[in-house]
């Protein structure tokens, strides 16, 4: 096991637990404002990346955009399920009700851990995400998702996307998948259509 995400928590009053995983480049700091719009009152967990790309943390390594590193996800995937697991221990929140909110490379990592470690989340929030990978099936019964897609991404293609919704969608998720006039940033109205579906 690495050694623990650098990280922030924010205690809450309504119960929720809001698991923030930045983009690459980010920070612990970088999606607590998202995470207090979407989720009012839900304590905030919010990690480092563990992966150093050109200086930028990442939750994983790539080997070329769009193209990752399997084996390092899947480690780095366990990583993060234990760390949530500690950090219930540490904490006290409830481990039945963390929600992630994740933005591109946090939102991989996100849909990762659905696939790998489905019992970690409740639900999810996938921000302009791609198919991490296409483990064996586990159940994701009911657990509600998010698949926040923007139509001109340069980074992410649309079909990618849909596979992604797809995937999930097999496995028993209620998938909703939202797609915006827009590239690989957050569009107008989108956190307001979020905030809406989550509360």
């Amino acid at each position: 096991m690495s050694h623990d995400f650098i990280h922030r928590f924010v205690p809450g009053t309504s119960g929720e637990t809001a698991l923030l995983l930045h983009g690459t480049g980010g920070n612990e700091g970088s999606l607590l404002q998202l995470g207090t719009l979407l989720l009012p009152g839900a304590s905030i967990l919010s990690p480092r990346g563990q992966v150093l790309e050109g200086g930028m943390p990442r939750f994983f390594r790539r080997l070329a955009e769009g193209v990752f590193d399997l084996e390092d996800l899947v480690s780095r995937t366990g990583d993060l399920a234990g760390f949530v697991g500690r950090s219930v221990e540490k904490y006290g929140f409830d481990p039945a009700r963390v929600t992630a909110v994740g933005f591109s490379n946090g939102a991989n990592i996100a849909a990762s851990l659905m696939l790998l470690r489905p019992e970690v989340l409740s639900r999810a929030v996938l921000l302009r995400a791609m198919v991490p990978l296409e483990p064996e099936p586990k159940p994701l019964p009911g657990t509600p998702v998010w698949v926040g897609a923007g139509r001109y991404d340069p980074i992410v293609p649309p079909a990618n996307t849909a596979r992604l919704a797809e995937l999930l969608g097999e496995r028993g998720a209620r998938v909703h998948l939202d797609w915006r006039e827009a590239g690989h940033q957050l569009a107008e109205g989108e956190v307001e259509a979020i905030s809406t579906w989550l509360n």
